[in-house]
């Protein structure tokens, strides 16, 4: 198994350790939960010394596996108050598995106020004073780049992370070696900030192939994953064709698209914001816009394209779905241009997209700024980076800023921001955002694939019926996902494509020399879940953080008249593996 490298930045010392057989098996989310439970004091302040961040590749990472180069980011987070993973696409998940690298682990704080980066290439590793430091992540990558060598892949915080604000991220370059890609959510932005760590620069030259036990049979499992993946409908159709935009219609049609701080589950400018609509203009516009475009080496699925101004030239990314909601529907904001500059400047500043428009639309409630008025908010997202009172207020997400403005209607879980989906229309995502250890990640599982697409199972999305049960699969689902490395939207591919699940355990035995059959991969994802649980619970999180904002069960959606109606027992039932 790889070794990790363990970055002292009180001390600066860079040094490489074999891993320990506790940590053995785990990769991605499991190895950086498993890192954090090991290492952080569960009462740690988060921006303190004692906390730790890490970063991990996959199970799979490296390999020729499809879609396998995502990488986890952990820590305990700033905004829920326990275990955060989030993971991201781009480069350096691959580059890190490639050089023998399973994790990164940054402790401590380094003295004084200057800003630090790590280089990382072939067997070596040091910390050296930052040349980006004070730079947003689009310029620090260009610097970094010129002075490093095109070839390297980049790890930066832009000015939100310098300034430790509670939604910032943490930014990995794409095949272009752009910022574009986002571990977005709980804040570790402001963790990588607090340890005065600016950027990671990864090396590749020289790095080894990835070690395979059993070489043909990879070769061939790897064959048949691929061709489960081209031959599902999602994941071999829509998701290039139009993004994760593509679920923008349905999910509005079904009453299921949070609109204007949650009041609705409808939209009537869903279709300008749609996948449709997104690639329509980028085809039009022609120029620098691009269609079907992957976000990492080896991406089959091409779920991300380049978006065009007026007059050709690139934005930014393709909007994901969350990016498109967050400032679009949930801000009552429905030009398509402000959105992609808005997922273009908080990308830049480095910040969670889904928490800042959250704090977005509750300003926009509160009367600060006018409802659905672009220009005021694009204006509240340019004040983040000079550290305007204001700016600061935004960076810090969507259960601070309303806790400032007195709102009671703040729809957030363990002080994160709920991602784009109304609870009381798809009641299984509900009991995900209420339960997960991680906050109300749309990626903590994918409960809306039965409650809306009927993927995998069909269960009424306005029922009480089910929803327990189907919320805990999709988790266990959704964690072992995130710890093969592998990107979600596989999922669509597992649930439906008869071998799907089997290649991908054939692939971790010939990568690892393992035995494991498909129902294992549930067993992964389990005990990821229960690490979490336990460090959360030492962290001081109990039942009573399990729960949505009570306007949910109490305010029914403008809708469909629904409320968010299971019952404590139901959402205790959710995780509760020892009953």
């Amino acid at each position: 198994m790889s070794g990790i490298l363990h970055v002292n930045m009180t001390t600066g010392e860079a040094a490489f350790s074999p891993r320990p057989a506790a940590w053995d098996g785990l990769g991605g989310r499991g190895l950086t939960s498993q890192i954090v439970s090991s290492l952080a004091p569960p009462m740690c302040d988060p921006l303190g010394p004692r906390n730790v961040l890490v970063l991990a590749p996959g199970l799979l990472g490296g390999t020729d596996c499809a879609n396998s180069g995502r990488i986890s980011v952990g820590a305990k987070s700033p905004l829920t108050g326990g275990v955060k993973e989030a993971n991201s696409g781009g480069q350096p998940g691959g580059h890190l598995a490639r050089l023998g690298i399973g994790a990164v682990v940054v402790s401590g704080r380094s003295p004084g106020e200057e800003f630090w980066q790590l280089e990382i290439g072939r067997g070596k590793a040091r910390l050296a004073p930052s040349e980006a430091a004070g730079l947003d992540n689009y310029e620090a990558a260009g610097r970094l780049r010129e002075r490093h060598g095109g070839q390297c892949s980049l790890v930066t915080i832009g000015r939100a992370g310098e300034l430790r604000l509670l939604a910032s991220s943490v930014a990995f370059t794409d095949t272009e070696g752009l910022p574009t890609r986002h571990a977005g959510r709980g804040g570790l932005g402001a963790v990588m900030g607090s340890k005065n760590l600016k950027a990671i620069i990864i090396d590749p030259t020289g790095a080894a192939s990835v070690p395979l036990a059993d070489k043909e049979a990879f070769r061939d499992a790897a064959g048949r994953f691929v061709r489960a993946l081209r031959s599902h409908p999602v994941t071999g159709g829509s998701l290039a064709e139009y993004g994760s935009a593509a679920m923008m219609g349905l999910f509005n049609e079904q009453g299921a698209l949070p609109t204007r701080n949650f009041r609705s589950g409808r939209f009537e400018g869903a279709e300008d914001l749609s996948g449709e609509s997104l690639r329509a203009l980028t085809e039009a516009r022609g120029g620098q816009g691009r269609v079907a475009k992957g976000c990492m080496s080896g991406c089959v699925m091409r779920c991300s394209g380049d978006f065009p101004d007026k007059e050709g030239r690139r934005v930014g990314k393709w909007p994901d779905f969350e990016t498109l909601w967050a400032f679009g529907p949930n801000a009552g904001i429905r030009d398509l241009d402000s959105v992609a500059l808005y997922d273009r400047l908080c990308d830049d500043v480095g910040v969670d997209t889904i928490d800042v428009g959250g704090a977005i639309a509750l300003l926009m409630e509160a009367g600060v700024v006018p409802p659905g008025d672009a220009a005021a908010a694009l204006d509240l997202v340019r004040q983040i980076g000079p550290g305007t009172p204001l700016g600061r207020l935004v960076g810090s997400g969507a259960a601070i800023t309303g806790k400032v403005y007195g709102s009671r209607r703040v729809a957030a879980v363990k002080g994160q921001a709920m991602s784009a989906f109304d609870p009381r229309a798809v009641k299984g995502q509900g009991a995900t955002f209420a339960t997960s250890p991680q906050g109300p990640d749309h990626t903590a599982g994918l409960a809306y694939a039965a409650n809306l697409l009927a993927i995998g199972s069909d269960v009424d999305p306005l029922s009480r019926e089910g929803q327990a049960e189907l919320s805990r699969r999709s988790q266990i689902s959704a964690a072992a996902v995130d710890t093969l490395g592998l990107c979600l939207f596989v999922s669509f591919a597992f649930f439906e494509t008869p071998g799907a699940l089997e290649a991908v355990a054939d692939m971790l035995n010939a990568r690892h020399g393992w035995s494991l059959s498909a129902s294992d991969l549930d067993g992964l994802g389990r005990r990821v879940l229960e690490t979490e649980l336990d460090f959360n619970r030492r962290a001081g999180l109990s039942a009573a953080q399990d729960r949505l904002p009570e306007f949910f069960s109490s305010e029914p959606s403008e809708s469909h008249g629904a409320t968010f109606d299971l019952s404590d027992e139901d959402l205790r039932s959710v995780l509760d593996f020892h009953k």
